[in-house]
C-alpha cells in the first residue's frame, strides 16, 4: 500500500491517478479529501499532518509514504509511521534546503528526521513548480495581465506531473534508496516568457506588467513567513548559479526530458480561459 500525502494538491493529485493507473494501491491523505476527490479504487482518508497522533488510521496498511512538509512535528509523523508498518519514505522537500538553508530550516528539519528516522527514504528537492502560475488564473481570465517581480530572471521551473512521476519511481521497493535529487525542469523561463507561453496557449495576447520588489513581498506576506518571503524573493531575483541550473535528476530517473513550461501551459490552458 502507497500512502500519499498532500494528495489533493498538485504533486500528490498527480502521484495518486499515477498509482492508481499503475493499478496500485493507494491510500490518498488530505485534511479535508473525501471519496469524490479520488479514483474509486483509491482509499481516501481525511487526516493533519499537523496532528500526528491522528494519522494511525490514514497510514494502516502502509509500505510506503509520499510526505509533504507540513505541521512541526516531523518525528511525530515519522513515529505513526513506523508504528503503522511504514518502511520507506519518499519526502517532498525544496530546492532551498540546499541553496539557502538559513532561509528553508522548516523543511530541513524534515529531512534531516527523515534521513535518521531508521527508514529507506528519498528525498526530493523540487525547484520552483510551474503551477506557481495558476496565481495568474484570475488576473488572466478577467483581463488577460500577469504580474511578477523580476521580470527578465529565469529559473528552470518543474511540470509537478514530472515531480509525481519521480516520486512514483521512488516509492516502489528498493529504489533509489539515500538518494537526494535536485528537480527541475528542462529550460530556464523568465516570468515575461511565461507570460507569454500562456498566452500561446490562449491563442490571445496576455500583458506582463513587472512588480517592484516591495509589491512582491506585500502579496507573499500574505501566505508565507517573512523568512520564506525573503528567501523566495532572493531566489526569484538574485538566483545562484546552482538555482538557475537544469538539473539532470528528473531525466536521470525517468529516463526522458522534463516536460516545457510551454507543454504545462498548453495542458493547463482551460484554468486562464
Amino acid at each position: 500500500m502507497f500512502v500519499v500525502t498532500g494528495a489533493t494538491g498538485n504533486v500528490g493529485r498527480a502521484l495518486v491517478r499515477m498509482l492508481a493507473e499503475a493499478r496500485l494501491p493507494v491510500t490518498a491523505v488530505a485534511r479535508h479529501i473525501t471519496q469524490a476527490d479520488v479514483p474509486p479504487e483509491v482509499r481516501a482518508v481525511a487526516a493533519d499532518l499537523a496532528e500526528p497522533a491522528g494519522l494511525g488510521a490514514a497510514f494502516e496498511g502502509g509500505k510506503a509514504l509520499f510526505l509533504l512538509v507540513a505541521g512541526e512535528d516531523p518525528q511525530g509523523i515519522l513515529d505513526a509511521a513506523k508504528t503503522a508498518g511504514i518502511r520507506k519514505v519518499v519526502l517532498l522537500s525544496t530546492q532551498g534546503v540546499g541553496t539557502r538553508p538559513e532561509a528553508y530550516r522548516h523543511p530541513a528539519q524534515f529531512e534531516a528526521a527523515v534521513q535518521h528516522s531508521g527508514l529507506d527514504w528519498t528525498v526530493l528537492r523540487s525547484g520552483g513548480m510551474a503551477t506557481n502560475a495558476f496565481a495568474w488564473a484570475e488576473s488572466i481570465r478577467a483581463g488577460r495581465e500577469a504580474a511578477a517581480p523580476f521580470g527578465d530572471v529565469g529559473l528552470p521551473f518543474v511540470d509537478p506531473a514530472d515531480v509525481a512521476a519521480v516520486a512514483a519511481a521512488a516509492l516502489r521497493p528498493g529504489a533509489h534508496l539515500g538518494a537526494t535529487y535536485t528537480l527541475t525542469g528542462p529550460a530556464a523561463t523568465t516570468p515575461r516568457e511565461r507570460a507569454a507561453a500562456i498566452a500561446t496557449a490562449l491563442g490571445e495576447p496576455v500583458r506582463f506588467t513587472e512588480q517592484t520588489r516591495a509589491e512582491a513581498r506585500e502579496l507573499m506576506s500574505r501566505f508565507m513567513p517573512p523568512p520564506v518571503v525573503e528567501g523566495t524573493l532572493a531566489i526569484l531575483g538574485t538566483p545562484t548559479e546552482d538555482e538557475q541550473r537544469v538539473s539532470p535528476d528528473v531525466e536521470r530517473v525517468l529516463g526522458r526530458a522534463p516536460g516545457s513550461f510551454a507543454a504545462w501551459a498548453e495542458r493547463n490552458a482551460t484554468a486562464f480561459r
